[in-house]
């Protein structure tokens, strides 16, 4: 694996994520990417190898296995993984595609020419539909490989005798899994990490729906009340009042010098 390019694309998942996106980042890297590659694969080994059986009849260990571990675990995470962590790196080409439209534009119009994005990296129109659309896929992932582990395996996690008796086994034949203890935790420690994951993926989009909402409020406020002032020149100097100060200050007979009408001249 090499080790400087994940780091390189973690780096940049990172600094475009939010803080519930950099709880999840770690979660995934630390506790579920580390743990898979350093103990994980060398916990299961050759799984098929270890599982045993108390007949010697040709084919009923195979069928006998594949029974009751029709996917491996080992596989089964490693796919996870790739699954949920590819989202994270849509985002990071989405900015890389963004800053090179901004690159585009500025060789085409100038240096001092008008930018297309006012932050390439700020989650505004297409890429934060993008980050939304990253976050709904990675929990639905996570969501979909836990039911797989129930559904697959019947939640019988490693027990210590399993009973076979599919064909071409002679009769009910019992069967040992290799280390069925130290399976069954790291089953439950990847299961864990997952749902935890999960909770951090409805935060972030929770945050990200209010945080949206919020903007949508306030932007339609300011659009509706919009705050502005008219000058107003006087003799000499100027000032300056809101909309309606004009119309107050006429009601209240107040009329400054420079506004009063001229005054009449008799005619002798």
């Amino acid at each position: 694996m090499n080790w400087a390019f994940l780091q390189g694309l973690l780096s940049g998942v990172n600094k475009y994520s939010t803080a519930f996106g950099r709880i999840w980042l770690s979660v995934v890297f630390i506790f579920r990417l580390m743990v898979f590659v350093v103990a994980a694969e060398k916990v299961w080994g050759d799984e098929q190898k270890d599982f045993d059986c108390n007949t010697r009849q040709p084919g009923c260990h195979n069928v006998c296995y594949d029974h009751f571990f029709p996917v491996s675990h080992c596989r089964l995470w490693a796919l996870q993984l790739i699954f949920v962590t590819c989202p994270s790196f849509l985002v990071v080409l989405h900015v890389a595609y963004r800053n090179d439209r901004e690159r585009k534009h500025c060789l085409k119009h100038g240096e001092g020419c008008t930018h297309l994005y006012e932050n390439t990296g700020k989650k505004r129109g297409g890429l934060w539909w993008t980050y939304f659309f990253s976050l709904l896929f990675k929990m639905s992932v996570d969501a979909v490989f836990i039911f797989l582990i129930f559904y697959i395996y019947e939640a019988a996690f490693f027990p210590l005798v399993v009973k076979c008796s599919e064909d071409p086994c002679p009769n009910e034949v019992d069967c040992f899994i290799a280390r069925p203890t130290e399976k069954r935790m790291f089953t439950y420690f990847m299961l864990v990490t997952s749902f935890i994951c999960i909770l951090l993926t409805l935060c972030e989009i929770l945050y990200l729906l209010g945080k949206r909402f919020r903007e949508c409020i306030c932007g339609r406020k300011t659009h509706e009340n919009p705050s502005f002032v008219m000058p107003l020149t006087g003799k000499g100097n100027s000032v300056c009042r809101e909309p309606g100060l004009v119309k107050k200050i006429e009601a209240e007979g107040i009329v400054s010098k420079s506004e009063s009408s001229a005054p009449a001249y008799s005619v002798s």
